[in-house]
């Protein structure tokens, strides 16, 4: 829901790093897999209950997320860095979810259990309709240029990036949290599904 106000403001700013990027000859991918890399290490913080490491290693993977796609923007997008960007996000924003559960397994597992369900539906809703926009050639410009088209809905990319950052920032509150924020998650995959059907009927 937020995406498109953050994506128009930090696009110059990813722009100026990504061409500075470039003339080093550093690729998109290599800056997926290194945001990637730093970000499971929350895992090993978040279960050892070092809240304030495990957020440090979530912005990083979120900063490095949106330079990797600036990157591959001035580079020119490929199939492999949207797959290893998509792949890799999903295994990421679950491992912070199963590192609150190794956190406290007795208050934090259910929910933990009940939110990475509800990622499983808004990511399945997101990629399924990734192909079949992509089948019939549908575009959404105001993303510009991107390696897959998806539907928007209430959790986006923002939007969850602010609650990894809320429950690193008040982990005792986790469950409450994730059960409200699951519940958002299956609003945006009934919309996304409602979409979907609109447009492919």
């Amino acid at each position: 829901m937020l995406d498109r106000f953050f994506i128009k403001h930090l696009k110059q700013p990813l722009h100026r790093v990504a061409l500075q990027l470039d003339e080093r000859g550093v690729k998109a991918n290599h800056v997926t897999i290194v945001g990637f890399v730093l970000g499971m290490l929350c895992i090993p913080a978040l279960a050892q209950q070092s809240y304030g490491f495990a957020l440090f290693f979530i912005v990083i993977n979120r900063l490095m997320d949106g330079l990797d796609g600036a990157v591959a923007r001035v580079q020119e997008p490929t199939d492999l860095g949207g797959y290893l960007d998509i792949t890799l996000d999903f295994i990421f924003y679950s491992a912070v979810i199963f590192g609150f559960a190794l956190a406290d397994s007795t208050q934090n597992a259910l929910a933990a259990s009940f939110l990475i369900f509800s990622f499983m539906g808004t990511g399945s809703s997101f990629l399924a309709f990734a192909i079949m926009a992509e089948k019939r050639k549908i575009e959404r410009l105001e993303y510009g240029k991107k390696s897959l088209y998806f539907l928007g809905g209430l959790a986006e990319g923002t939007e969850t990036i602010v609650f990894l950052v809320v429950i690193c920032l008040i982990p005792e509150h986790f469950s409450l949290l994730a059960y409200v924020f699951g519940g958002i998650c299956w609003i945006t995959t009934a919309t996304r599904i409602y979409a979907g059907y609109r447009t492919l009927s």
